[in-house]
């Protein structure tokens, strides 16, 4: 396919102002111009992500350039491709990790942030992969560093990073313990592969993973929560252990902690955001991902869990229930067929 038939104008959600679920309505505007890296894709579906409710709080705001229409990850097919664009044809299926832009009817990505949807995906699951997968990756395995046979604490181990982080520490032959805040989660993370899980509510995270190490520790530590776990986490690494950050539920800021066992234990203290690397070092972890992953899910495993599929015109009900945490897994808007 050569050429697309395009409208002059799309569906999408508008966010007029900084504040709760109710802000985000549906608007029509104009279709997103592409650059010559970047094709333009006729959304099928996007995913719900923590960083979108923080966007539309007015607390992350998307970076130079970005499309200020909220979401990251979408799936679809090809619309329009830029004049430096090699790899994908109009018609092409496509899920990308996009840098703004999601929540609408068309989505402009770089070429080198789009991979094909793994084989036997549908548009909602292809969706579901591109946040959780190049964060995951990128923080677990590339700055991580997690290893076959190593141990790594996974908190929010049901959310959609959590279940994605279980699953492919599993599958790369590291053993996977969790936090998880109910009863119903608990199993959830069981039935994805931690060897353990614990209920972060009714148990001290720091007591059991010293139990179920024998005192040793875990290698790595993959948290969200931030500071009020900080000092557990490292004293649940063991030695030459990494704490890998890649947000702050509850916080950033500590009044004190003991700095003493990052030196005796030479622990690594690290973290990272995606949204503002390079579209070259967004590409670098798509290529790995592309080569190591899209195998593991073209072959049945490792697929995102999807807890609940809304319209797209029902944005706002979705942030409502990502805000609840009662979910487990992915969130996700349905936009066309």
């Amino acid at each position: 396919m050569s050429a697309m038939a395009l409208p002059d104008t799309m569906r999408f959600i508008a966010a007029a102002a900084p504040g709760g679920p109710e802000v985000l309505q549906p608007a029509t505007g104009p279709l997103p111009e592409i650059k010559p890296d970047e094709v333009l894709i006729r959304v099928m579906a996007a995913g719900i992500n923590r960083p979108d409710v923080q966007q539309r709080k007015g607390a992350y705001p998307p970076p130079p350039g970005a499309s200020p229409v909220i979401g990251l990850e979408v799936a679809g097919e090809v619309a329009r491709v830029g004049a430096d664009v090699r790899g994908y044809r109009v018609g092409d299926r496509v899920c990308a990790l996009t840098n703004g832009g999601a929540y609408a009817a068309y989505c402009a990505a770089p070429e080198a942030q789009t991979l094909p949807w793994p084989s036997g995906y549908d548009a909602i699951r292809a969706a579901a992969l591109p946040e959780n997968y190049f964060t995951v990756w990128a923080n677990l395995f590339m700055l991580g560093r997690l290893a076959p046979g190593e141990r790594t604490l996974i908190h929010g181990g049901s959310s959609g990073i959590g279940v994605t982080a279980i699953q492919l520490a599993r599958e790369f032959g590291a053993i996977a313990y969790a936090t998880a805040g109910s009863d119903a989660k608990i199993a959830a993370c069981l039935g994805l592969g931690a060897a353990a899980a614990i209920n972060y509510r009714t148990a001290d995270f720091l007591d059991e993973i010293r139990k179920l190490t024998d005192g040793r520790g875990v290698d790595v530590v993959l948290d969200m929560v931030g500071a009020p776990y900080f000092p557990r986490n490292l004293r649940c690494l063991a030695l030459d252990g990494r704490l890998v950050q890649i947000a702050f539920l509850e916080g950033s800021k500590l009044a004190e902690f003991d700095l003493l066992p990052i030196m005796t234990r030479r622990l690594t203290v690290t973290g990272s955001t995606m949204r503002p690397r390079t579209t070259a070092q967004k590409g670098a972890i798509a290529a790995e991902l592309r080569a190591r992953v899209w195998p593991v899910l073209a072959a049945g495993r490792c697929a995102p869990v999807i807890h609940q599929v809304f319209p797209l015109e029902q944005a706002a009900a979705a942030h409502a229930l990502m805000e609840s945490s009662a979910h487990i897994g992915k969130i996700m808007l349905a936009v066309a067929p």
